[in-house]
């Protein structure tokens, strides 16, 4: 006898035909196993780490003009002289530090890139600066450097340039806070006459912590008499104050570099207000860039980020590249194609190898 046609529907039920499209135990806990896992890179790779990259920057000839149509570089108060060719500042585009970390993602990118190079946050910047700080820190380098570059190619061309040593800074408890005060110049220090900063640091130490040191100050354009107490930091004996050079120019000289902090354009500024200042070009018409601090006395001083300033020169359409002769080693062997590496410790020495640029002299000293 045949079963009731219900029993045949239930046993079918009970024993379900397997569907082929749907996945086994195992595959659905792989593939969970994965979204998860790469999930998880995805946040792990977004976490901010402690390295910077430098990567190559624009370079800006400083004998041309602004983004507003200005000259770079302004002498209105002197004779100036049109000129023709390049001077180009270089510079480096940083990513990570202080405030604003890269991540995973840029790290392989900068790996990736023969260009771009990674270090340590902490080789690049002060230990527990801010963005603001490393920010004001760059603008007050720049600052400085448009100075001293004006000071040098000024003095160059024979010109007289006046400096005082100003009190920038007072540190709160300092004891000389109650005779001296931020904007006094130090003129002497126990009756002998300053022509350096360092000279004024010598003159302080020379005492024990505690005493007090006879300075000349000038202030409101008086000069004055006064003992300062000394202290001490770190064993040494201190006044406590900050200093910094105001130069007495003989002309205003105006620099509109922009955005742009740092002092590795301190050279090439001083070459620029050099050229506008003389009749003819010094460039002779060519493209020339490079990089190099610069100090009152005409000394180049090195950079960072030299490998990437040679790359941006280059792709700025440069032929020559001037460089700090201490940073010669860090370009040995790795100049661009089409451009030569020349080699300069002071601004005479740089002013000699534009002008053998310029008339093709040859005989540059170049990185080896």
């Amino acid at each position: 006898m045949s079963e009731p046609p219900s029993a045949t529907v239930a046993d079918a039920a009970a024993t379900p035909t397997p569907d082929p499209r749907a996945l086994s135990p195992g595959t659905s806990r792989l593939l969970w196993s994965t979204f998860l896992g790469l999930g998880l890179a995805a946040v792990i790779a977004l976490i901010p780490l402690p390295y910077a990259v430098l990567r190559p920057g624009p370079a800006t000839n400083t004998l041309g003009v602004d983004a507003s149509g200005k000259p770079l570089i302004e002498v209105p108060d002197a004779t100036t002289y049109p000129t023709t060719g390049s001077l180009d500042f270089t510079t480096v585009r940083v990513s990570g530090g202080p405030g604003r970390r890269v991540n995973a993602w840029d790290l392989l990118g900068a790996w990736l890139d023969p260009d771009d190079d990674i270090f340590r946050e902490k080789l690049l910047f002060p230990e527990g600066s801010t963005s603001e700080q490393v920010q004001e820190r760059n603008q007050e380098e720049m600052v400085n450097s448009q100075q001293e570059a004006a000071v040098v190619a000024l003095r160059s061309l024979g010109k007289d340039v006046g400096r005082r040593f100003v009190v920038g800074s007072l540190a709160d408890d300092a004891p000389a806070r109650s005779v001296i005060k931020v904007g006094d110049a130090i003129t002497a220090v126990d009756g002998r006459v300053v022509t350096s900063i360092e000279q004024i640091q010598l003159g302080i130490t020379a005492h024990p912590p505690g005493e007090s040191v006879d300075l000349t100050i000038e202030r409101g354009g008086r000069e004055q008499d006064v003992q300062a107490k000394t202290t001490e930091v770190d064993g040494s004996t201190v006044l406590g104050v900050r200093l910094r050079i105001d130069y007495d120019l003989p002309v205003e000289v105006i620099v509109r570099a922009g955005d742009v902090g740092g002092p590795s354009a301190g050279t090439m500024f001083a070459l620029a207000i050099r050229d506008l200042l003389t009749p003819g070009s010094m460039t002779g018409g060519k493209a020339i860039a490079g990089t190099g601090t610069i100090d009152d006395a005409g000394a180049v001083g090195p950079i960072g980020g030299i490998r990437q300033k040679v790359v941006g020169a280059q792709a700025a359409g440069a032929d020559f590249f001037l460089a700090p002769a201490a940073n010669c080693p860090d370009v040995s062997g790795q100049a661009p194609e089409g451009l030569t590496i020349v080699r300069i410790a002071t601004f005479d020495e740089a002013v000699a190898a534009v002008a053998k640029i310029a008339d093709g002299s040859g005989g540059l000293p170049t990185c080896p």
